[in-house]
């Protein structure tokens, strides 16, 4: 056996779902994101735009890389729903992946450097500037999809990326494999509810709802509100719709649906403790944390606009006049508008909240509110 062949044996023995090696040079991919870049489809994600020239020149991150072993986890499940309504994105349903898949690599490396394989290697999963899906469709972990993420004959597009930068020259995975396209099939783009794959394989994240709920810091764009439908954190619409991913095991026993997800309420997450380290603790261990306290709680805001309810119209009026962030009350503001506009006096609530709002940003959103809900 081949010392390539040894390594992803071990990786797979560990528990990846996928492994495959790359060469640790810029990405094949490297053009096109300059190109997305330049057409400013990153949002608010200015980091993607300050790591350009590591994405160029991936050593600038680890000097002594060589070779890429891009790993692969699948995180299938079923789809998840609260209690009472609103949705979360599968992935992040069950315990935080970062952690998961960073302490396996750290353990195959080390068993890689005892076995005399490897002198050393670096771990990395998801925030760090390499263009993961490009070197791991390089190694053979999947081809690009219409939405602008990676599918697997296999797992379809639920599962995880990884990788270890490592410090020797090792041959590449055969370039065929998997085999396997989205031919004529559009479902993906036809289905996204605002419109954020503009073309085939071109995502623009200011219209994704993953990236308003979760990486956005600022307000939710009133044109994308009513079109979050039930989803509070993140979107599965494009992968859902995805003939790839139908039929893929579920990996439930893997990552477990959390506790505070399996009992949670909108209701209740428009109520968080607004203290940021009671935010932690109650989401710990879970990608939920990444919207923060404020953000959680103003997703859960829009969404029980969406789907108005007495209980739903109840946390709203709290919210927009006791909680003490801005985005959270003008979100509320919208929510009451949006889903119980036509209800007695609550137009009203609203107009008068904006004569009491201090903060500006939130009194020009509850303006907006008032005028497009009219």
């Amino acid at each position: 056996m081949s010392q390539a062949d040894k390594i992803l044996e071990m990786a797979l023995e560990i528990g990846f779902d996928l492994a495959g090696l790359a060469p640790f040079r810029a990405p094949r991919e490297a053009e096109h994101y300059r190109s997305w870049i330049a057409q400013d489809r990153h949002a608010s994600m200015g980091w993607m735009k300050t790591n350009l020239a590591v994405i160029d020149d991936p050593k600038l991150f680890v000097p002594k890389g060589r070779t890429l072993l891009m790993v692969g986890l699948s995180h299938a499940r079923p789809p998840l729903e609260l209690p009472g309504g609103g949705r979360v994105a599968r992935y992040a349903a069950g315990r935080d992946y970062h952690n998961w898949i960073d302490k396996r690599l750290k353990r195959l490396a080390r068993q890689m450097v005892a076995a005399g394989l490897i002198d050393g290697a670096r771990s990395a999963v998801d925030a760090v500037p390499l263009m993961e899906r490009s070197h791991a469709q390089e190694a053979g972990l999947g081809f690009a999809s219409k939405a602008a993420n990676l599918l697997h004959p296999r797992l379809g597009p639920w599962y995880f990326l990884g990788e270890l930068v490592l410090d020797i020259e090792l041959d590449p995975t055969p370039a065929d494999l998997p085999t396997g396209s989205c031919g004529t099939c559009t479902a993906c783009l036809d289905a996204c509810p605002t419109g954020a794959l503009v073309a085939p394989g071109e995502l623009d994240a200011g219209r994704c709802l993953s990236w308003a709920t979760i990486e956005q810091r600022g307000s939710v764009p009133h044109d994308l509100r009513a079109k979050l439908g039930d989803w509070v954190f993140g979107c599965d619409i494009c992968s859902e719709v995805c003939p790839w991913g139908e039929g893929v095991p579920s990996q439930e026993e893997r990552f477990p649906v959390h506790p505070e997800i399996s009992a949670g309420s909108l209701v209740d997450w428009l109520a968080l403790d607004p203290d940021p380290e009671a935010f932690k603790q109650k989401f710990q261990g879970t990608a939920i944390r990444r919207a923060g306290r404020e953000g959680l709680s103003a997703n859960a805001a829009l969404v029980l606009g969406n789907r108005p309810s007495e209980s739903g119209r109840i946390a709203l009026q709290s919210a927009l006049e006791t909680d003490p962030s801005p985005k959270v009350r003008e979100s509320a503001a919208w929510g009451l508008l949006h889903g119980h506009g036509q209800d007695k006096g609550v137009r009203d609530q609203v107009a008068g909240a904006l004569q009491q709002e201090q903060d500006p940003d939130a009194r020009a959103a509850l303006r907006t509110s008032l005028e497009l809900e009219d």
